[in-house]
């Protein structure tokens, strides 16, 4: 491998200049975004201590001083909910996420190591999931499982792995053709160490990418599932549940449809942006920083 090759290839583990960084405005704003859904989260309930259950309310209110997002039909505070929401949100997406996350590492490293029949047999059921729609796939998980918010992960982490599967086993494959990989077999590197310590680290970035842009698709179809009944279970708030309710109340109060469909709609948007955002930074072919590696490589 060359020295310029070599300097190409290490720029996106180094740290990156903060000029570099600031002269990505999508992904600065999709941080903030995220930021603010996060310490909403984490800190709303401490701030806003109104029980999301409690019905001791005037049923359907706009907003008001003591309620800003009004309330729902059963007289429980709507911002309450929106916050509980937003709990319930982060956590399913986190945790669909990271199991697509484990099932796509260990199909993709394994299809891209051992090829022939293991590669086949992988990808073959990879192809076979995606042959359906991602969301009907999930709705029949869950209703084999029964509705609730663990069998909505369960279902969301299965119909997401594939995509993770492909994205990683084009990346381990891409390095498993570099020189560098040939010197360390030719060293006594067994397949163990050289996932662990070649392939891995080179292939973080688009690990990254995805896991952050699947964070708002695993929101958004937590959302789904949960407005067809089979996420979240009420009275618990939920986005999605809350708009289900909404829907028969549209006439009647437009609010109890309006905060939780932003906060949605707000919340997919902050992690495409944030995912957009770290594409270009972290992926050199895709602009972004591409100027300060090509002056780096010389």
């Amino acid at each position: 491998m060359t020295a310029t090759t070599a300097s190409w290839r290490l720029v996106p583990r180094r740290r990156l200049s903060l000029s570099a960084r600031w002269r990505n405005p999508v992904g600065i704003v999709g941080a903030s975004m995220v930021t603010f859904v996060v310490l909403t989260a984490i800190f709303g309930p401490f701030i806003w201590t109104i029980d999301p259950n409690n019905p001791a309310y005037d049923r359907l209110q706009g907003p008001t001083w003591a309620h800003p997002m009004g309330t729902d039909d059963l007289g429980r505070d709507t911002l309450a909910r929106v916050i509980h929401g937003a709990q319930v949100s982060l956590q399913v997406g986190l945790i669909a996420v990271g199991i697509s996350l484990l099932a796509g590492l260990l199909i993709g490293i394994l299809s891209s190591f051992y090829r022939g029949f293991v590669d086949l047999a992988l990808m073959r059921v990879v192809d076979i999931v995606f042959a359906f729609p991602l969301l009907v796939l999930a709705i029949l998980i869950v209703g084999l499982l029964g509705p609730s918010r663990r069998n909505a992960i369960i279902a969301l982490g299965i119909v997401y792995a594939p995509a993770f599967a492909r994205v990683i086993r084009g990346a381990a494959l891409e390095v498993l053709g570099l020189p560098f990989i040939e010197s360390a077999r030719s060293l006594g590197a067994n397949d163990l160490r050289i996932m662990r310590r070649h392939v891995l680290p080179n292939i973080m970035a688009p690990v990254i990418v995805i896991t952050t842009m699947y964070l708002g698709q695993a929101i958004l179809g937590e959302a789904f599932l949960s407005f067809l009944g089979l996420g979240t279970q009420p009275p618990e708030a939920a986005w999605g549940n809350m708009l289900a309710t909404a829907r028969n109340f549209i006439e009647a109060s437009v609010w109890m449809s309006i905060f939780p469909g932003l906060a949605i709609m707000f919340t997919v948007l902050a992690f495409n942006f944030l995912g957009d955002g770290l594409r270009d930074i972290l992926d050199p072919r895709l602009g972004g920083v591409a100027d300060e590696i090509t002056v780096r490589s010389k």
